[in-house]
Order: structure tokens, then sequence, then C-alpha cells
């Protein structure tokens, strides 16, 4: 199967139709896997410019059979190979006979090695075999043919590798094909075994790790010098004695362990006592002897050191009657540190100063006039009713409080700055979270931070990454110290031991927070570490932990590149957390969207029951981060000197990340703080004054031209909470070429549901092996003789009108799942249907043809929480043409609302979804509460009160609702010409 060209592997729907379109005869076909059923395959075919897609099924002895039109016997095929070749015949069930195969496109050689290697010219895929072979096929042909052996070798060499040999070794092993095979080949012929040539190409290959070897045992046998005993003046000199044998490892010739070690001062690597090399192996070449010297000693000292160091201590210590210092082990800690009182300078009025005066532990905030003692006026918590932030005046904020029975009073206070108001404000919501009386929290505060930290140890502390602080948007010193509920570090190139890594960040933060975290998840790649810490008090309520990883590096085999995650659920809310390390170099753009794309359709996280769903919509919120390597088009020296002048907006303008998600190539309707730090790539190590742009190599110099390449990004559910406080780098970590960026976010939260006592139409019951979740099981109250039952919540449908980027004219139907309903509930086919755009199919549903849901729970507070996920599905292949996510909280009224989305299919856009719905919910279910977070709110400034002017009566606040930022534009503002479709516009 991998031999034949018109087998595409996991490509997705509108690749393939795209593929077939841009063949355009009839009869054109290729096959995918299928993505309904794990297994199967999907045939694509194109007849009269419409795509026809059949499932490919296996039975239970593993035939093959196409599902075709009624009435056609189905024929069973051992390999797909055979299905093929009867369905080119006519009269088999299909629109027309299989005709003219569509070839997988031939992808470009790619080279991933962190893109600073590349060799020019070179060889390129070009000697690839014809007739569309793949790479299995090639694998398992027999080495003959026409082709020479040195060329057949060369093509091995590329495939193994799935690239061209652009990296230095690879290059040089490449050469050796090539050119020097054939003279070993012809010494072979003659007696001479030597195989003198691979002897030359493996030294050149290995100079760079002799002087990585050299550099490293001079730093082990200073070291180890440092711990010998000193020679005493009064004995004789002291003689060399040979260290012991190193213990034979597995796999270890034993003529290794019978040789003869260097002894502790004086290492063979820098006499001219060559040690004889084992049998079997290339001794044809001095160089090649003394490298295996070298590593034998590097293999000695290593595993002597440990012990030479331990029983130096040891003899000090006896000599000297000294006591070993114990570690100071600290008590357990309950509670966080107390938050210290916080003063803030403000303006008040037109010339007015003031002090505001925050006291989280006591719950209070005085206002105190500048030049005066004592305060004017002291707010309790419980009497701050609102907290408007101005959006035209950033560091502008108006305090509503309560200061007399039915009277209402604002006042307008104004910052030195926004990141003080910033700061005010967080301490005012932790001031009301802390006093609140909630069991359960709305709202949590979570850190996310990432950091390539090129491959060397971390410095001592972490405290500038951990807290915030920077460049960019940081936090305000009075709160940079406030630990957050929720800690995601993602690592790339790390080689700190997984465990090594969790305890350091854990010490780090018991340092800084006084918090013992705890660890939730810890998933790891090659040197891609993603750790999830949450504080103690919160880890009951995190429940359904799932890990997973991709691999994205050489042949997506290699896991220097790739992804890990993380999800779970706090309490009714699901989190994911994506850290990835992309393809490297400025020219790998469409490399870096396709890592994604991979990432996006391969990690396996959240709801089992939602893997059908693009991973960007089966959580709350998912925050996707790391080493993104996307790069600035833009030339070296314009760039620096924009970044000398803090010029970032004619740099972001030339971001590649920002151009393809402009492009809707990557990270769909995803959210990213504002950029106001510089470029955290390439710098020169030690530093953070100069980027370190050029890298001179064997094969030339490459440029990495400084960029944004470590960034934060989120995506969460429409109408939910989630605020960016904080996007910034570090300024003080120079142990990498890259600067650690950090993110902090305001996350409403929502807890399981549990209806008042007496009102409940369920029953709350414990899952089991998930902690800190319950199932609402529904059942009917019962009722009196001839009384009428309590009417449940329902949502009703009037209609849904659906565009889908196809060129397929399937009959649909939609599935619609949620964790408010019992179980997924499913429309009818398709009422209407047109294609009047070529591509773009129009499909329609009405409220015949929709199913009235009804939530396990009627109450309001309940509902307005809860999320729709709808999935388009093809009858025939009951394949997703899409799928979006509907917030129930606008919905829910009497009378039916307009909503409007996007589709979305495996990171792709793949059309528009709008309709009319309503939520209606019990008159007596209808009461709820405000939350957390509700009680500060944006507002344009407009015309003002006077200052400290009485407002009206006491009325229930209402907040203005702005249309959500996650939610798309109007229909008319759609970019997609097929989207006019529903204005009528051809």
């Amino acid at each position: 199967m991998a031999a034949a060209s018109w087998y595409h592997r996991d490509i997705s729907r509108v690749v393939a139709e795209e593929l077939l379109a841009k063949a355009g005869r009839d009869g054109c076909f290729l096959v995918r896997d299928s993505e309904s059923v794990s297994g199967a395959y999907a045939l694509c075919l194109l007849f009269q410019r419409h795509v026809h897609t059949y499932r490919i099924l296996p039975n239970d002895e593993g035939l093959l059979s196409v599902q075709t039109i009624q009435g056609i016997q189905a024929k069973c095929f051992r390999t797909l190979p055979d299905l093929i070749s009867a369905y080119q015949q006519p009269n088999n069930g299909l629109v027309t006979p299989l005709l003219y195969p569509v070839h997988r496109p031939r992808q470009a050689a790619d080279d991933d090695s962190d893109g600073e290697d590349g060799r020019g010219g070179g060889h390129t895929a070009s000697a690839a075999l014809g007739g569309g072979a793949g790479v299995g096929a090639w694998v398992s042909a027999p080495l003959t043919g026409r082709a020479p052996i040195s060329q057949q070798l060369h093509q091995r060499l590329e495939e193994q590798v799935h690239s061209s040999p652009a990296s230095d070794f690879m290059g040089f092993m490449a050469e050796y094909l090539n050119h020097h095979l054939q003279l070993d080949l012809e010494a072979l012929r003659h007696g001479h075994p030597q195989l003198r040539h691979l002897s030359t190409a493996l030294v050149t290959a290995c100079r760079a790790l002799h002087r990585r070897i050299d550099f490293t045992l001079a730093g082990l046998e200073t070291l180890a010098r440092v711990f010998d005993a000193p020679v005493s003046p009064r004995s004789p000199a002291r003689e060399q004695v040979s260290p012991p044998m190193p213990l034979q490892t597995p796999g270890t010739p034993t003529s290794w362990a019978g040789r003869e070690e260097p002894t502790d001062l004086m290492p063979p690597c820098c006499s001219k006592n060559i040690c004889p090399s084992p049998q079997g192996l290339l001794t044809s070449d001095p160089d090649l002897e003394l490298l295996l010297s070298k590593i034998s000693t590097v293999n000695h000292l290593l595993s002597s050191l440990e012990k030479k160091v331990l029983k130096s201590l040891q003899e000090t210590v006896s000599r000297h009657n000294l006591a070993l210092p114990s570690v100071a082990v600290a008590p357990p800690s309950l509670a966080a540190k107390p938050l210290a009182v916080q003063s803030f300078e403000v303006k008040v009025g037109k010339s007015g100063r003031a002090v505001l005066t925050v006291d989280v532990e006591s719950g209070t905030v005085a206002v105190t006039k500048r030049g005066s003692g004592t305060p004017e006026e002291t707010i309790p918590q419980d009497k701050i009713l609102q907290l408007i932030k101005y959006q035209s005046v950033q560091s502008k904020v108006r305090l509503v409080y309560d200061r007399e029975p039915q009277r209402n009073l604002s006042r307008d206070f104004v910052f030195p700055s926004a990141r003080k108001r910033e700061a005010f404000c967080q301490l005012l919501q932790l001031m009301k979270i802390q006093h609140s009386n909630l069991d359960e929290p709305d709202l949590i505060s979570v850190y996310v931070g990432t950091w390539n930290m090129g491959s060397t140890p971390p410095p001592r502390s972490l405290a500038s990454w951990l807290t915030s602080r920077g460049l960019g948007r940081t936090q305000d010193e009075t709160t940079a110290c406030i630990p957050h509920d929720i800690y995601v570090v993602g690592t790339q190139e790390n080689s700190l031991g997984d465990r090594e890594w969790v305890e350091f960040l854990r010490a780090s933060l018991k340092t800084l927070m006084d918090i013992d975290y705890r660890v939730v998840a810890l998933q790891c790649l090659w040197s891609i570490k993603i750790v999830v810490l949450v504080k103690p008090e919160h880890e009951r309520r995190i429940s359904h932990v799932h890990t997973s990883s991709v691999k994205t590096g050489i042949a997506n085999t290699l896991g220097n590149k790739g992804a890990v995650g993380v999800s779970f659920l706090f309490n009714g809310t699901s989190f994911g957390f994506v850290n990835c390390h992309l393809a490297s170099g400025s020219e790998k753009t469409h490399r870096r969207n396709q890592n994604y794309s991979d990432i996006l359709r391969s990690l396996v996280l959240g709801d089992k029951r939602l893997s059908a769903f693009d991973l960007t919509l089966r959580f709350t919120h998912l925050f996707w981060f790391g080493d993104l390597n996307y790069r600035l088009d833009m030339d070296v020296q314009d760039i620096l000197t924009h970044i000398t002048r803090k010029e970032f907006e004619a740099l972001l303008a030339v971001d590649q990340l920002n151009l393809e998600r402009e492009k809707n190539k990557v990270f769909l309707r995803f959210s990213e703080g504002d950029i106001s730090f510089p470029p955290t790539y390439r710098y020169e190590r030690g530093s953070r004054d100069s980027y370190m742009w050029q890298k001179f190599k064997p094969t030339g110099m490459r440029i990495n031209v400084p960029s944004w390449c470590d960034r934060i990004l989120w995506k969460s559910h429409p109408e939910t909470h989630v605020v960016c406080n904080s996007y910034g780098c570090t300024d003080d970590i120079v142990t990498s070429d890259h600067s650690p960026v950090f993110a902090t976010f305001e996350v409403g939260v929502t807890s399981q549901f549990v209806p008042k006592k007496g009102k409940g139409l369920g029953t709350v019951t414990s899952p089991g092996p998930g902690r800190g979740c319950l199932t609402v099981t529904p059942r009917c109250l019962p009722t009196a003789p001839g009384s009428v039952p309590e009417p449940l919540a329902c949502i009703e449908w009037e209609s849904i009108e659906v565009i889908v980027k196809t060129a397929s004219r399937s009959k649909c139907y939609i599935e619609f799942h949620s964790y408010c309903l019992e179980e997924v509930q499913r429309s009818g086919e398709n009422t209407s249907q047109s294609c009047d755009i070529p591509g773009f199919l129009k499909l329609g549903w009405s409220a015949k043809h929709l199913p009235v849901l009804n939530p396990i729970l009627p109450d309001l507070e309940y509902l307005g929480d809860q999320h729709l996920l709808l999935s388009i599905k093809g009858v025939e292949s009951c394949e997703s043409y899409g799928e979006c996510c509907i917030a129930m909280r606008s919905m829910i009224g009497s009378m039916a609302q307009q909503f409007e989305t996007f589709l979305f299919h495996r990171g792709e856009e793949t059309g528009s979804m709008r309709g009319w719905m309503k939520v209606r919910v019990p008159k007596d279910r209808r009461s709820t509460r405000e939350r957390l977070y509700e009680w500060i709110s944006f507002e344009e400034e407009d015309a003002e009160p006077a200052a400290d002017a009485p407002t009206c009566p006491k009325p229930p606040l209402q907040r203005l609702r702005s249309r959500p930022h996650s939610l798309p534009e109007p229909a008319a503002g759609y970019t997609n010409p097929a989207y006019f479709i529903f204005e009528g516009v051809p």
C-alpha cells in the first residue's frame, strides 16, 4: 500500500478535494485515511466538478469493501491495490470508473537541524525514483536495478531522514556515498578491507566532537585534581596509580575490559600512548583511535568523579573532626504569606491628590487626601459594588460603592500609569475572592511560561520569569509576588532530567511564594517538557488529567521537534495546554504551518467523546505556546535599527506568525497579547545587549535574524471570561540565546452546579475515577394527581443555515454535543441544498428537522455557563465538514436569538453557520448570582457626573454587553466570497 501513489495517508477532506480540483478530470481519484472509522479509508472521486466520497471498510476477516449505492453487491478484496484495480472497470456502483490516479505531492526536502546548518546547493530529492513510488516501496525493494549502488545508497540515506542531507554530518556522509564509496569498493575487490575513504569521512565529520570532548575533558580533569589528596612535603612523591578498570557495559566487546586504562593525572588523550582499539572497528586512521581513547577517558572520569569527591569530603570531615551541616527543612506551609498593605498615589478630580491604601487581609480600601495623616474614608470590600476601567484613559478607574442605604457613590481615580491601575484592580479582585463566602472559586489566575533553554542548565534563580518581571507588559512590583493558582511551564532544549527540572521549579516557587505547589502533570518529548503545578487547595478540584505528545522532527519520527500537551478539568471548566517546538529557519514557514497542523490532528487530549472535534474546540480554554520559530521577513540591519528605536509595530507587520494568521493558515481565532518587548531570539549568550545574528559554519555563514520565536496564544469558548494581565520576557536570564517569555491570565471557572434542596430535577453522583467531578442524572419530580408536571428547560431551533467549503453534494446531518445533555443528539438530513458558487455547498435545516434538546438541569445559573458543540457530518461518509461552538448564555429567553459562527475542522476554516434558537428556562429557575469577575467592567469615557456626586437610588447593576471578542463579525464582514450567499450577493 505504501507504494501506491494514489494513497495520501491522513490528509484532510479539504486537501483531498483541492487536489482533485486541480486535477480537474472526471474519473480522477485518490484514497486517504477515513476520519470517522479507525482502520478504514475514504475513496474520493471527481465527477462533473463534484467530489464523491466512498468509505472503504474492513470486515472481521480484514477484507476490504466499498460502500456503494444500494442494489450493488459489495465485493471484498485482500489489499487496497486489488480493490482499486477492480474499480477501474465500469458498472461497479461508482458514479464513474477510477480512471486517473492523483499522485501524492512530493514534499520539499526538509532539514530540521535548527536552521543553522544550511548546506548550500547540496543534494536534493531529485534523485527519487520515478513512477511516484513511495518511501516504503523503495525501502522494501532489493538493491538491484539500473542505478549504481552509490546512487541507491544515497537515495536510501535521503529517505531514512526524509530530507536532503543539509546538516554537516549528513552532508559528509552524502559526499562519501556519491564520490568515494566506489573507491572503497574497488579496494575491497582487491582484498583491502580497511575502507580508507569511509574512515576519512568519519574523521572529518567527528571533528566537532573532538573539540567538545577536549573542552569537557579539561574541565573534568581540573575538577578531579581539586579533590586529589595533597602530597605531604615530608612524604616521597606520590606514585601514579592506574585507576580501576571501568565496568563492562552490556554489548561491550570483551577486549575492551582488559585494556590498560589511563591514569587520573595523565589521560591517554594527552599522551602518545594510544591504546589498542577493539577488534572489528575501523582502525585505519589514528584520529579515530584517539577519539575512542577520549571517550573511554570521559567514561572513566564521569563514573569515578562522584566517588572521589565523596571520599575526599569524608576524609576532610574525619581529619578535622567536623560535623556535616544538616539541611534545614522548612515546616510545611499551611497558607501563603500575608500580603503587605499597598498604597497608590492617585489624582482625584482636576487637581486633587490622594493615596489609596489597599489592605487585602482586612478587606478595606482607604482614601487619604495628600498631606493628611488620617483616611478621609475607609470602604469595606462588601460595600464595593463595581469597578469600571476606562478604555480611553488606560490609567483611569471608577469605583462605585455603597455609602448609605439606597444611595451609591462613584469616584474616579487616575493612576500614574496603566500598570499601577491594573495592580490596584488585581488587589481588589484578590480581596473580593479572599473574603467571599463561596465554597468554590469563580476566578483563578493562570501563569504560562515558555523558554528555549539552549541545552544549557538554568541559572540559580528564575525569580524574574516566575514573577513576570522584565520587558513588555509586566507585573507591577506590588502584585508580582501574588501566587498564581496554576503554573504551566513549557521548555524546549531542556537538558535537565525530568525529576530534577520539576523539583527545581517547585523549589523556586517555594522560595518565592512560600507555597508547596503540587504536580498535576509532567509530559516530555526528548528535550521538550511541560509541567503543570497547582496550589495545594486546588488539588482536589483537578480531575480527568490527560497527557500526549507528537513528534514532528525529521520524517515526523524524531522528537527534537514536536509538542507535548496536558489537559484536565478544574471543577467544571476544561483546560488544555500545548507546548511545542516547531521547525526552524527563516525559509521554513510552510514547514512550521505543517507542524502546527500535525500537532493539532495528532494530540490526544480532552474528553474522548469529543475526539472527532477540532482540538481547539474541545476545551473551555486552550493555551498554545513554545518556540514557534516564526521569523521576521526583513533585512537584519533594518530589524536591528527598529529594535534600537523600539519601533516594534514595523517589525510585527513582517512577523511570519502574524502574516500566516492573517491568511488563516494557522491559529485560527486564537488571541495573543500585545507585544511590547524586543525579539526574544537570537541573543548573545551571557548578555542581553546584542543579538548574535551571524553564525559561521564550515559551509558558510548562516543568518538568524532577531525574531519573536517564543510566543503564547490562547483560544476560549465564546462568552467566557479570560483576561491577559501580562505578556513579556525577562531581561536578566542570559544562559540561553532565547529569553524566557511569560503571560498571566485571569480566568473565569465554573463549579459543578448543585441545585438547591427541593428544587432539583436530578440526583448528583460521583463518576468514580475522576476526582472533583459530578454527574447529574435527570429524574422527574413526583406530581399530585391531576397536576401539571414542572416544565423542563429546553433548547429550540427555528432554522440553521450552513455553508461549507466542499466540492461534494452529500446530504448532511448535525450532531449536538454538550455536557448539559445526557447524550449526543442528531438532526435529520438537511431540507435544502444548493451549490451556486463552485467549491461551496449551502445547506439548510428547518425547525421540523432539528431536535428539541432538554438539558439535564433547568437552572438559569447552570445553563448560562454551558456551550453547545455542533458538527456537520456527511450522511454517506459520516465525516465532519466542520465544527463550531455556541454559547448558551446569550440565547436564553422566550424570543429566538440569532447566532453566527465559523466552522473549523483539523485547524482549517471550512465554512460558516448561522441560525435562530432560544433556550427556555422555567420561571422559578431563573435566579442567578453575580460572578466575582463580573463586578469589573469596561467603559468608554463619555459625559461624566461631577466628582463625588450621588447617583440615582440604587438599581440593579446592569452591565452593558458588547459583542464578545470570540464571536465573528456580522455576515457582511466575512471575507470569504461564499459567505455572501447569506446576503444574496452572487
